[in-house]
């Protein structure tokens, strides 16, 4: 089979193209044929083992896992002789943040990992999207505690997290303003956004409303900016830590002080997630965004778009026809 692969952390340069064995599943595990997966932050990040403390997880001198990809949709090819969950012939999705080896034509998956059947109505490639970005906006979502009627305010909602943040906050009853460029702002209309701003021509940190939440799903502004847009006791959440990892330690210190303040997304079940992710789906409560589908000869070129923070919604690698 084929597989994008890399013996080293770094750029995108050093991800290879390579030949490996198909890999035959243990007993408890079930070889899926990989359809199509995205190429994302968490993806990016492993590539490079950026921030540092992730080598803790990955390898610290070298990635334990050298086949690329988190999350995946496909078919069951063969299951192990005590997996009675799945058969042969089940389409799946599933989801490991710390490398599930889906940039290849095949990978195993244990029977108790992140893995379900998918939802009917959607190809690969959409289920695929559904996946990495909304299983980071569920979690700040109930991490939050989101409640109906509340008015947030997005900053990034173009991109994989931002664009299902969007959906999940509308079809949790919530106003959302969103923040996105020129040529996303109907997206974002069209995703449930009851107004926008675009960045390109206004600082949303000088808005004039007040916002219960406060999201950025890209991790580019601070509490600190964005104080002035929260209610009394308003939420400020951020996809990153922030400049000298002032989040997580914030997320302890202002819940403590009474009114404004900051909790840290740290990322919830992803077993419950799917089911979640596939109600929705079902409900047609969710649309995946798509900005390219690329195949693995153009895994390099993806990788760095991914980084580039450009992209809108997710870019989807297509590992079949």
């Amino acid at each position: 089979m084929r597989a994008a692969r890399r013996e080293r952390y770094g750029s995108p340069a050093v991800i290879r193209i390579e030949d490996v064995a198909v890999p035959t599943p243990a007993d408890d595990e079930l070889l899926i044929r990989v359809h199509a997966a995205t190429v994302n932050r968490t993806d990016c990040a492993l590539l490079s083992a950026s921030p540092f403390i992730m080598r803790f997880m990955t390898g610290l001198r070298r990635p334990r896992n050298t086949t690329l990809g988190t999350d995946f949709a496909g078919r069951v090819e063969a299951i192990g002789s005590r997996v009675s969950r799945f058969a042969v012939g089940d389409a799946v999705w599933g989801i490991d943040d710390l490398g599930a080896g889906s940039h290849a034509e095949y990978l195993v998956i244990s029977r108790d990992a992140s893995v379900a059947r998918m939802p009917t109505g959607l190809s690969f490639e959409e289920a695929a999207a559904c996946i990495e970005g909304a299983w980071y906006a569920h979690s700040i979502l109930e991490r939050a505690a989101l409640e109906k009627g509340r008015r947030v305010l997005i900053n990034g909602a173009t991109g994989a997290i931002g664009s299902a943040l969007l959906q999940m906050c509308v079809y949790r009853g919530a106003t959302v303003t969103a923040v996105g460029n020129t040529r996303n702002l109907e997206l974002l209309r069209s995703l449930g956004a009851d107004r926008v701003i675009n960045y390109e021509q206004a600082d949303f940190t000088r808005d004039d409303q007040v916002y219960d939440y406060v999201f950025d799903a890209v991790g580019k502004s601070t509490f600190g900016a964005c104080k002035r847009l929260l209610a009394p006791r308003g939420v400020y959440v951020s996809t990153e830590p922030g400049p000298g990892w002032q989040n997580p330690f914030l997320a302890l210190l202002t819940p403590a002080l009474g009114g404004k303040r900051v909790v840290f997304p740290i990322p919830v079940d992803r077993k419950a997630f799917l089911e979640v992710m596939g109600r929705l789906v079902t409900e047609r409560q969710f649309r995946p965004v798509i900005d390219r589908t690329v195949t693995l000869d153009a895994i390099q070129e993806a990788y760095a778009y991914a980084a580039s923070g450009q992209k809108t919604g997710n870019v989807v690698l297509k590992l079949i026809e």
